[in-house]
């Protein structure tokens, strides 16, 4: 009844469902029993449903998903309704041990490990008042802030070192129940953010694409994370996280192709595409976020081209060599030129954010 490229308009139906029920927070139980009614009435009337036209059907549907979201959204609102599904004492103890082990590795600079500790753990406590205002005052507060990029990053770290246990159907799938495991127990660790719920449903959604061999489209990626998550969770709508996040990829998704393709055609290695590339990307994102920005700080990141340019693959680089360090030291085999690149790389990178800051 239902072609899978509807997924689009039922996640833009549900999602804005939720909006509406959060809203309606404060109604009272007529409310969930007369949606209740309502989203029953399609399935009573399933056979007629079967034969009707495409577009009617569809727009059932469409309705009983808007009714959904406003059903869950009040549902959630409700005081006294918790399902605890994450096993917090586990990834509490876990990311402990990793802070400590941060911690741990002799690092010359005495502001590597905290910074370490935050894009890594979320946990900012150890930074400096001066280190806070570098990366606020040159517009990088987004990469100090535990989000969907870091575990995006650390993502394609793992993405390329599972690839040298071949491409076998066996190495695909232990790759596969790898790089899940791990995205999860991460997400977990960190404290499940709705931005970093939002980066894992991306990559769980991507690696089944992957290991099934059909093919994505990053539209339906995106409207079928966001209709998992506020399944999951309805009262992630009001988080601003969750709102930059969404926004962010939605303009990586619509808008960075059509600014993709302005540069003329030629090798995907050439320097100069890779450096426009990766500035349409800061564009894409910037767009669709700085309205919301503006309406909740009233401030615009001058900058933020130029901070993305240098910061992001800095950052790239000092959380791979962390996350070598980190691997390395647990075992106690990390070599002293690995801490010694590090070490250089966050200095490198808090020079690069205090000349912006200080533009």
């Amino acid at each position: 009844m239902v072609e899978a490229k509807s997924i689009e308009t039922l996640s833009v139906t549900f999602t804005a469902g939720v909006i509406a029920g959060t809203g309606l927070s404060g109604a009272g139980p007529a409310l969930p029993c007369l949606l209740l009614i309502l989203l029953i009435l399609p399935f009573v009337f399933y056979r007629r449903l079967v034969h009707m036209p495409p577009a009617g059907s569809a727009a059932v549907l469409a309705a009983a998903f808007l009714m959904l979201g406003i059903f869950c959204a009040w549902n959630a609102a409700q005081p006294g309704i918790s399902i605890h599904l994450i096993p917090e004492s586990v990834a509490a103890r876990a990311v402990e041990k990793l802070r400590s082990l941060i911690s741990s590795i002799p690092f010359r600079d005495d502001g590597t490990a905290p910074l370490l500790r935050a894009l890594l753990t979320g946990d900012r406590s150890g930074l400096s008042r001066e280190t806070t205002a570098v990366f606020r005052e040159s517009g990088a507060s987004h990469i100090l802030a535990l989000s969907g990029l870091h575990i995006g990053i650390i993502y394609l770290i793992f993405d390329k070192l599972s690839q040298l246990i071949g491409h076998t159907g066996t190495a695909r799938g232990i790759r596969y129940a790898a790089i899940l495991t791990g995205a999860g127990f991460f997400t977990l660790m960190t404290g499940a953010g709705p931005s970093i719920v939002r980066a894992f449903l991306f990559i769980a959604i991507g690696e089944t694409l992957r290991l099934t061999g059909r093919p994505r489209n990053s539209v339906r990626v995106l409207a079928l994370a966001l209709l998992i998550q506020l399944v999951l969770d309805p009262a992630a709508i009001r988080s601003l996280g969750f709102q930059l996040s969404y926004l962010a990829m939605a303009g990586i998704f619509l808008l960075f192709p059509i600014l993709e393709k302005w540069y003329p055609e030629g090798s995907s290695r050439n320097p100069v595409r890779r450096i426009w590339n990766m500035a349409a990307l800061s564009i894409s994102c910037q767009v669709f976020t700085a309205p919301l920005a503006w309406l909740r700080f009233h401030t615009f990141p001058v900058y933020f081209l130029i901070t993305n340019l240098l910061a992001i693959p800095l950052t790239t680089l000092l959380m791979g060599a962390s996350v070598a360090s980190i691997g390395l030291s647990a075992f106690g085999a990390c070599p002293e030129f690995l801490i010694t690149t590090t070490d250089g790389l966050c200095r490198l990178l808090l020079f690069v954010l205090e000349v912006i800051a200080s533009m």
